[in-house]
Order: structure tokens, then sequence, then C-alpha cells
């Protein structure tokens, strides 16, 4: 036996504040040190049924091949581009964002003649814009992001789906901050391709990515004349070890379904309008305590994501200084900003179980003591003031 045993381990309690992952329910973790079974035993499969069911009904589907795919939100991402486009395929990427940025690079690594659409980070694409896109360059896919989670960007898609299908392309949608904490109707807007991530609105940690194509979707998938250029994330594949085959393609992680099982759960016992209203008020709460303290949002009203805020930093507070104070002191944490944002940007997440008023008001409270002792002279107490005069009036 080694002199030097490494220790076990044992991680700090936090009160998961940023960009993600959120906090985790103690059924959801518990799932995680259930009894691992065979990723073809019966007790299994029935695991993986019922939570395609589950998925379809979160992302408000009726779409067959509906499933978690084995990896976090960028295996989603791989796994919605590298299925629909063959080498050659031109693909409109919408950038606002990095992870607009992140798509168009997964697209150019699939061979895709790549038309990058690009607008300033916290800014969101009008219809118009898009409409005048897709008739100039007419693709074959347009990619962009549902909630942009390194500007707090919300991203309306209605009237873009009407445009896109107008002119015959495909939609395909990042929705892995927005799934489970805004509506996300896939039918009813007619989204094609859409991703997500476990650890977000869903309050289970990173490991899976939903994802859903719509019946065009799977069309184009099944008319593909190249192979996908991922063997592990092609879905032709795949979709026969989910489906009624059953037929072998990669081992599962058998415990990380039995968690979005309980996750998914947790999300539709809450129900789904509950849900979205819980963040919505939640971020009201957050919002109205940081205007009381002299903190402004980085995107325009109305474009607001409520799960994920990104402020200005006020005039003489040091971002890393900041955010470390509050991890170490407070225990929470919160998210720095992204490209041109980074320095000047802080990302408050209020996603799945952290969306909550003890840690709203927590977090105001721990955030005025970090300002105090840097002494950026701001309102102190008018912050967890004016959150809980939102609450009673809420």
């Amino acid at each position: 036996m080694s002199d030097k045993l490494v220790q076990p381990l044992n991680p700090p309690r936090r009160v998961l504040m940023g960009p993600g992952p959120s906090d985790t329910h103690a059924r959801v973790l518990a799932m995680l040190g259930a009894p691992t079974v065979g990723h073809l035993d019966p007790y299994f499969l029935t695991v993986m049924n019922e939570v395609q069911g589950m998925l379809r009904e979160v992302f408000e589907t009726k779409n067959e091949m509906t499933l978690a795919v084995s990896g976090t939100g960028s295996a989603g991402m791989e796994t919605c581009v590298v299925n629909l486009i063959e080498p050659g395929d031109k693909m409109i990427v919408c950038i606002n964002g990095v992870f607009g940025g992140r798509m168009a690079d997964v697209a150019e690594r699939a061979g895709a003649q790549v038309v990058k659409l690009e607008r300033p980070f916290g800014e969101v694409f009008s219809a118009d814009e898009i409409a005048a896109a897709v008739k100039q360059h007419n693709p074959k896919v347009l990619g962009i992001v549902h909630a942009e989670t390194s500007t707090g960007a919300l991203q309306p898609l209605e009237e873009i789906s009407k445009v896109v299908h107008a002119a015959g392309c495909l939609l395909l949608t990042d929705c892995v901050t927005s799934l489970g904490g805004v509506p996300v109707k896939v039918d009813d807007w007619q989204l094609d391709a859409v991703y997500s991530g476990t650890q977000k609105c869903l309050s289970c940690p990173p490991g899976l990515a939903p994802v859903t194509f719509s019946a065009r979707a799977v069309e184009v998938i099944e008319k593909r004349k190249t192979k996908v250029r991922s063997w592990y994330l092609d879905m032709s594949m795949v979709r026969n070890y989910w489906g009624q085959s059953r037929a072998y393609h990669h081992t599962a992680p058998i415990n990380m379904n039995y968690a979005i099982h309980e996750a998914l759960r947790l999300v539709l016992e809450e129900g789904l309008t509950a849900r979205h209203a819980r963040h919505k008020r939640n971020h009201g709460a957050l919002k109205a305590g940081l205007k009381a303290m002299g903190i402004e949002y980085a995107v325009a009203e109305g474009f607001q994501l409520p799960m994920l805020n990104a402020v200005l930093i006020p005039a003489g507070a040091d971002d890393v200084a900041v955010r470390s104070q509050l991890l170490n002191e407070f225990g929470i944490e919160i998210g720095g900003g992204l490209g041109p944002m980074k320095g000047k940007t802080w990302r408050i997440g209020l996603m799945g179980e952290t969306a909550q008023p003890r840690n709203v008001l927590a977090f105001l409270a721990a955030l005025d003591k970090c300002l105090l002792d840097q002494k950026v002279n701001l309102p102190s107490g008018a912050g967890v003031a004016a959150a809980n005069a939102f609450y009673r009036g809420a």
C-alpha cells in the first residue's frame, strides 16, 4: 500500500448561482448512487422509455426521435449539426455570443459552408434580418441560440421560425439554458432540431444532452448521401438503441439516466407553467434588488433571460475580487463575463433548484457586503429591501 494514499473527496457546499451547473435536488443526487444495471437490462430499457416520454413533455413535442445523448450540452450541439449537415451544405449560424460562435465552429468541422450572421454580444436577431439572410444565401440549415448563456439574452423564435420554414430551411436551436426555465414549444414553433443540457434549468448534474428532431429533420437524416461525421453521435444508429429494436450502440451512462429521470419527474411534478413562473418571479426580485443598488442589466428590457442575469459591474468594483469573496466567504458562485463582456459583466444564475427566494436574498446581502468592503459607493441594504418588497407584491 502506498504511504501517500490519496485522501477521499470532500467537495465543499456551494450555492451555484453561476451560468451552470445549478443546484441539484437531493432526490436527483440519490439516483446517482442507486444500483447500476446493464444497459440492455429490461429495467433500464423501461427507464429509457420513461425518460423519452418525459422529455417530450418538457420539450412540448410529439417528436419520435427525442432522447438523451450521452454527453454534455456541447455533445447535443454536435449531434444536431453533424446529423443534418453533409460536406458542402450551406448553413447560416447566428452569432451574438460565445455559443453561436461555437456552433459555427462545429458546423465548419462538419464540412458546412458556414455563413455567419452576427450581432453584438447581448443583442438579438430580428425576423426581418433572418428573412433577408435566408433569401440571399438559401441555406439548408439555420442555427440560432434561444438562450445565450454568455450574454443573458433571450432570442424570440416564433417569427424567425416562420421565415426560415417559408424559405425551405431547417431550424436548429440551442436551448441549453432555456429548457425548463422558459417555454420551449418545439411543435408549436416548428423547431426542427433542438438540443439542451441537464445541468441548467433541469437541475441534474452535467453529463447528458436532451435532443429532439422533427419528422422533417429525420427525413433529412435518412436521405443523407454520406455517413455522419461522428460514429458516436450518429442518430441513424443511436435511434435504434433508443427505439424498438434496442440494437447495441454504446454503453449508456446508466446512473446519469436515473438522475435525469428523477430530475424530469421533479419538473413535471411542479408543472411547466408553475416552473416558468417561479423562474420569472425570482428574476423579478433579483432585478428589483439590483436596481435598488444601482446595478444595471447588460441586455435590453424584454430580452433578458430570467434564469441567467447578465449585469454590468458597477464602477469601482473589482470583478475577480468580488466573485472570489462571494465564493470563499459566502459559498456563492457567480460567473464572470465572456468574450467582449469579460471584466464588464457578472452572470448571475437562477436556474432550476437555485431559483429560490432564499438564494436571491442571500446573494443580494452578500454582494452588498463585498461592495462595502471595496468601498464601492452604492446604497447599502437597499437590494434586500427592494427584493422583499417585490416578493410581497408578486
